[in-house]
């Protein structure tokens, strides 16, 4: 038992580790050798315990999403808080993490688009990315369709449109975060777009 947990954990530091690589160099920048560097594990371990670099890439990004993508949610379900300020909080908490400098700045997800649009990466992996670059447009487009203050509100009436605003927001500022922009010039554009969309 405890051998296997040991495996476990090792296995989770090395994906965390590769989608370090990834989120820093893209998948096509990424190298095998710079990916088992960083992992700290041959290739052959490599191959053993992940499968190919597609494979790799396939559970650091299952990773990401999960570990990196998903803990900002919870802030869209706090009890007792108003809409706007759930929406904020949300919208704060991704930001914050473009700009963490203990990760690659910016957004995994947005970097791997990019090179999704060029036609060079997997299928598999482009339809993964896929997937997850819809995971936030979604959850806020059921926010604003089912929750009662945005009901009251009548953004229901432009649910979509109105996800797709902030999942713009997110885009563009995980694109400012790879620059020089300072985090806190960005709050200012939190309020602007919330006021834009009725909030």
């Amino acid at each position: 038992m405890a051998g296997g947990r040991k495996l476990e954990f090792d296995k989770q530091q090395a994906l965390e580790a590769a989608m370090q690589v990834f989120w820093q160099k893209g998948y096509l920048g990424a190298s095998l050798s710079d990916l088992t560097s960083s992992m700290g594990i041959n290739k052959p371990s490599m191959y053993s315990t992940f499968g190919n670099k597609e494979k790799l890439f396939l559970q650091a990004t299952e990773h990401y999403i999960e570990n990196h993508g998903k803990i900002h949610v919870a802030c869209l379900s706090l009890p007792d808080t108003p809409l706007r300020e759930r929406l904020k909080k949300f919208l704060s908490s991704v930001i914050s993490a473009q700009f963490e400098s203990s990760n690659p700045k910016g957004c995994y997800v947005m970097l791997c688009m990019t090179e999704a649009a060029s036609g060079d990466m997997p299928e598999q992996a482009r339809d993964l990315i896929a997937e997850a670059a819809g995971l936030f447009p979604a959850l806020l487009e059921e926010l604003f369709q089912q929750d009662p203050e945005a009901i009251s509100l009548a953004l229901d009436k432009n649910a979509k449109s109105n996800a797709l605003t902030l999942a713009t927001l997110l885009n563009g500022t995980a694109a400012l975060a790879r620059g020089d922009y300072c985090q806190a010039d960005l709050q200012p554009v939190i309020d602007n777009t919330l006021n834009g969309i009725g909030l």
